[in-house]
């Protein structure tokens, strides 16, 4: 049995430093020696068939269920290793083997109706709405910061990346705006607050509409925010604007042309759109099985050569495109920083196996950006050529005239006004 194992394991991890304890007390040292030390051990040998039978399902669930226990480090900086061993071609056959038995099943897998859009949804979204406040910032930004310089705080770099989307669609005041996958409402209070615009946000989760409205309500701009339950597809109206982050993620590779034909449906002429991605910098892949069962059913990061037919297909023209890197992996190191601190209140929430569920979430997800795995994408998509100015320069030129409005504090309202 530990033969196997190890066999497995030194075929997986060739770079880094991994110390592997197995069940039977055996101690595997991985990798080449280079970097920080981490260390993991296997309870029981029923844990170590489970990985080889499924790896890359089962190395989460092993650690969800405590069959897998962090000796060294944390576990980032076991994940860390693995994911920059996976990403940097390794010569493990066996997860190649895997990869290729499980190739034509991802193909077959159910697509994303209506209602198993809606039913995707809530699995995420439509939880106990405390465990967000846990991690996010107060604005509840939950997608990639924009960090405009090195140790910028979470909310700084969630402001800088809602000022960045606003000055990519060139926004003027009494113009409309579409926000498809709306969240929390944030975005949209940002754009009618301080771009004097009005918006329509749309989304499948019932727990995230419900504080959108009621923020809507308690800022006082509910007369510019109109956030509804409705899936994309059934919108029929059209827009000055329309902006989407975070969401395409989760559309599906058969909803791709349908998404972008609705952008170009709903889309004025002279409009501009902004799509804001979790992306695949690589050749396309199937979602990691473990994200597919337990955190974004039905999601799948796509690549640049994938999307662009379907934009293409659907009449529109990219005028721009932005690769946020790092910018993501900062994001995530923020949140699950937050989220050790107050896991006290999150197994109160739930359970621990749910903590260590989110635990290796974010740990996973850190890592994948931190290699270079996953990356974000921004593409600002328009019908005609004149919609954006001939150079980038108005983007910093109208971050820097929006910093000065969103940056100044808010005068206190007087009963009634």
């Amino acid at each position: 049995m530990d033969s196997a194992v190890e066999a497995f394991l030194r075929g997986v991890v060739v770079r880094g430093n991994l110390e592997v304890e197995l069940a039977s007390g055996k101690t595997l040292k991985l990798g080449d020696g280079s970097g920080p030390l981490a260390g993991l051990r296997f309870a029981t040998q029923t844990a170590q068939w489970r990985l080889l039978a499924n790896p890359e399902l089962t190395f989460g669930e092993l650690y969800m269920d405590g069959l897998l226990t962090v000796t060294r480090g944390q576990l980032y900086d076991a994940a860390l290793i693995i994911a920059d061993n996976v990403l940097n071609e390794t010569k493990s056959t066996w997860l190649k083997a895997f990869r290729a038995l499980r190739r034509p099943l991802w193909r077959l897998k159910p697509r994303n109706s209506l209602r198993r859009s809606q039913r995707n949804v809530a699995h995420h979204y439509d939880i106990d709405s405390r465990l967000y406040e846990l991690f996010l910032d107060a604005d509840r930004q939950y997608s990639c910061a924009y960090f405009e310089e090195p140790g910028a705080t979470l909310e700084a770099a969630q402001l800088a990346k809602k000022r960045h989307i606003a000055a990519k669609l060139r926004l003027e005041p009494g113009q409309s705006v579409l926000d498809i996958g709306c969240g929390w409402g944030g975005l949209g209070l940002y754009l009618a607050r301080h771009c004097g615009v009005s918006v329509t946000g749309v989304t499948l989760s019932r727990e995230q509409l419900a504080i959108a409205q009621g923020r809507a309500r308690d800022a006082a701009l509910a007369g510019q925010l109109d956030f509804r339950f409705q899936d994309y597809r059934t919108i029929n109206e059209s827009f000055d604007r329309i902006v989407s982050v975070g969401m395409f993620e989760h559309v599906g590779r058969a909803y791709f042309d349908a998404y972008f034909q609705l952008i170009a449906r709903a889309l004025r002429d002279d409009g501009v759109a902004l799509v804001h991605t979790i992306g695949n910098p690589r050749t396309p892949r199937e979602t990691s099985p473990w994200i597919d069962k337990y955190i974004f059913p039905g999601g799948y990061l796509p690549t640049l050569s994938e999307i662009m037919p379907a934009v293409e297909r659907a009449g529109l023209m990219v005028s721009d495109i932005e690769i946020l890197r790092i910018h993501y992996a900062e994001t995530l190191k923020a949140w699950r920083e937050r989220f050790q601190a107050r896991r006290v209140e999150a197994a109160a929430l739930y359970d621990e196996r749910f903590c260590r569920m989110w635990e290796f979430y974010l740990a996973g997800s850190e890592a994948s950006f931190r290699t270079g795995d996953c990356v974000v994408f921004q593409l600002q998509l328009c019908k005609r050529a004149g919609a954006v100015p001939l150079t980038r320069d108005y983007i910093a030129q109208t971050e820097d005239e929006l910093r000065k409005r969103d940056t100044r504090p808010r005068s206190l309202r007087l009963a009634g006004e």
